[in-house]
């Protein structure tokens, strides 16, 4: 099946409000925002479908214009199931000067053959705040389908006024590499990580307070770096996809409420 999801949001009496939307099945679109007097926009990414189906191409465009704040949440944990030829998904993602996005999708759950790949395009401009993550089990562990997936590769590349500063590249074959061996997960069955971009705030000083934050979970294990610009990157390794991905959203709300104002860094231009 191909399917398409697109969003354009822009604001309006100092509101985040969705200007087009369009779907194609099986995806379904949901305004959930509580907070109605607020700025941000919080949306709903649902599906129809069980999963991902052999052959599936998902393809995501979401454009956000000046000064716009968008929050997007999945429904459920997405499930990739059996498959002979793979399927895909693209994301495209483009902020205008100013603008804030934040995604943290469930946790995604490949099943016994999955062949998955997505490809995910973030384009920011001067201004602008990003909270993107991602969360990776072994499989479905009960039904005794850990590590039986055949490939998961998850490619996000970010720009910044045009220029590439970040490029994360995931890729999970374990019938040709050993996961349990030194440098990859280590006896560790879910991954997670989270990446952070945003201008105005201090980078050491939440350095030290997410790493407080990580260090009251049990059997974790995780890795904090800066990035080449003014932003960071979370890397977790864990045992439970749900425990990982509430460790994302408690980084993000903290991210999100309490950033430490500091001077803009300059951009190359």
């Amino acid at each position: 099946m191909i399917a398409k999801l697109q969003v354009q949001v822009a604001l309006r009496n100092k509101k985040t409000i969705l200007k087009n939307a369009f779907c194609s099945q099986p995806f379904k679109l949901g305004n959930i925002t509580e907070d109605r007097s607020g700025k941000t926009l919080r949306l709903m990414m649902m599906s129809s479908s069980p999963g991902i189906l052999d052959g599936d191409e998902y393809n995501i465009q979401i454009e956000l214009e000046e000064d716009c704040a968008v929050e997007l949440e999945t429904q459920s944990y997405q499930r990739l199931f059996n498959m002979k030829q793979g399927a895909s998904q693209v994301m495209d993602i483009k902020m205008a000067k100013a603008s804030s996005f934040v995604f943290l999708p469930h946790p995604s759950v490949p099943h016994e053959s999955s062949i998955f790949t997505a490809k995910n395009k973030i384009y920011l401009s001067e201004g602008c705040s990003l909270i993107w993550g991602e969360v990776l089990t072994s499989g479905r562990k009960l039904s005794g389908e850990n590590f039986l997936l055949s490939k998961y590769h998850n490619i996000t590349e970010i720009f910044l006024n045009d220029k590439l500063v970040v490029k994360e590249n995931l890729l999970m074959e374990p019938k040709l590499i050993d996961v349990n061996a030194i440098g990859q997960l280590e006896g560790y069955t879910h991954q997670a990580s989270l990446i952070y971009i945003n201008e105005f705030f201090l980078v050491t000083p939440t350095l030290e307070k997410i790493n407080e934050l990580l260090a009251e979970e049990k059997e974790i294990c995780f890795g904090i770096s800066a990035l080449p610009v003014n932003g960071i990157i979370v890397r977790l390794l864990g045992y439970k996809g749900e425990q990982l991905h509430n460790c994302l959203k408690k980084m993000a709300a903290y991210l999100s409420h309490n950033l430490s104002i500091a001077k803009p860094i300059a951009y190359a231009k």
